[in-house]
């Protein structure tokens, strides 16, 4: 298949404006800054051949850099039909040592065609999100799979088809669950998800967020800091659960917990964020009023049932460049973003996360990286080590110029004894 550059009318334009997005993105990322040096100076990744399946953007852009500093070859293909950017893209695949095969707002055969060159290229590392790349070597090339020192799983939807792989006694290689760290899912899920979505609900739609009801579909890390930012805007929050503990934590938090068949009639905005199919199918879209606007955040385009949607509906049009309003038999308008797909980065204006909370989760993509080339592991899901969680965040405390407490030699003595007492 070939690369991006045969899709663009003017390739040297193109690269430019990817040049453009990549210098913005290297300046405000210092722990990949401060990791690029060690990785130029030590080349860990020296002979690997690095295959990923990401949301090709600048803040990506500036991790295929940093695994390519360090040694690496990489072949990079999207993971979203509609999330790649092909200026960065373009500016990427002209770099020594890096080739893409992502392009924008493309059909399921060249799509899984772009992942299949990828997978072509043989990897000896894969670096994945939302484990298309994984699956595709294991079904289709499982010779290469074999040959794999390791992975990285970026998301929950990932960690959730790798762990099922495991348990099923069909996953050859092992992955770090990079979406599972702290470092990742504090900050990248909680804050990343929660700032991006809404940021690209409003800029999608020009509506406000103060004053609406919002309801958000899972409580997990990503639904915790959509509706955490959405109280801050002055919205009032819905939740909807499966597990009662999520739900109960939701309504300590001070967020009204219901059914989705209750919130449904409720709801101004609906933002999906589970990872899982079906939380808003037809009997919703009858429940909901006029006007109502639907988005996913989770991974996926399964959320929402959109077939059901238009199955619905009397008629569609595109009201604004990414809202598409359904007309229901009764006059009702409910309005879908992004096609169903990630609000906050299939979107026509979507950027995806911002620059800083990116840079914390490559950072452990790309010290995972460096981990499973000097790791031996077995097959299997695996926990992203301890220490290297910590030397992330003593890099971006470092960088940010944040000094913090350390134990004493008696508190360490303290807390490692079990004779202690009062």
């Amino acid at each position: 298949m070939d690369t991006i550059t045969p899709r663009l009318d003017d390739v040297a334009n193109a690269r430019e404006a990817g040049d453009r997005k990549l210098d913005w993105a290297r300046d405000h990322m210092p722990i990949a800054a401060a990791l690029r040096e060690q990785f130029e100076l030590e080349q860990p990744l020296a002979g690997e051949r690095v295959g990923m399946a990401m949301h090709v953007e600048a803040k990506t852009g500036v991790l295929v850099e940093l695994v390519a500093a360090g040694g690496a070859e990489v072949a990079i293909a999207g993971c979203n039909p509609l999330s790649t950017q092909d200026d960065v893209s373009a500016a990427l695949d002209a770099q020594d040592g890096i080739t893409s095969y992502a392009r924008h707002d493309v059909d399921d055969e060249e799509y899984y065609g772009a992942m299949d060159a990828v997978a072509r290229f043989e990897p000896t590392i894969t670096v994945d999100d939302g484990c298309d790349l994984v699956t595709l070597l294991h079904d289709e090339y499982p010779d290469i799979a074999t040959t794999v020192v390791g992975g990285c799983e970026e998301t929950t939807t990932g960690v959730h088809r790798l762990r099922a792989m495991a348990a099923d006694g069909a996953l050859n290689y092992p992955v770090f669950a990079v979406n599972d760290t702290p470092m990742k899912r504090l900050f990248d899920n909680v804050h990343g998800t929660g700032e991006s979505v809404l940021a690209n609900v409003a800029m999608t739609t020009n509506l406000t967020i103060a004053g609406k009801t919002v309801v958000v579909g899972g409580y997990g890390h990503c639904g915790r800091g959509v509706a955490r930012k959405a109280d801050g805007m002055d919205a009032h929050v819905v939740v909807t659960e499966v597990d009662p503990r999520k739900a109960l934590e939701a309504h300590m938090d001070g967020h009204e917990v219901l059914p989705m068949r209750e919130a449904a009639a409720e709801g101004d905005l609906f933002v999906t964020t589970t990872g899982n199919r079906d939380v808003i199918v037809g009997e919703h879209f009858d429940a909901m009023a006029d006007g109502a606007v639907l988005c996913n955040a989770g991974h996926f385009d399964v959320e929402v049932d959109v077939d059901e949607l238009e199955a619905r509906a009397a008629s569609s049009r595109e009201v604004r460049p990414g809202v598409e309003e359904f007309e229901m038999p009764d006059g009702r308008r409910l309005h879908l973003l992004a096609e169903g797909r990630l609000v906050n980065l299939a979107g026509p204006l979507s950027m995806g996360h911002p620059v800083e909370v990116m840079d914390q989760s490559f950072g452990v993509q790309a010290l995972c990286v460096r981990e499973l080339v000097e790791s031996e592991l077995e097959p299997g899901v695996h926990d992203v080590p301890d220490v290297v969680d910590r030397e992330l965040a003593r890099v971006k405390l470092e960088a940010e110029g944040i000094e913090h407490d350390a134990l004493t030699d008696r508190q360490e003595e303290y807390l490692g004894s079990w004779q202690h007492g009062t």
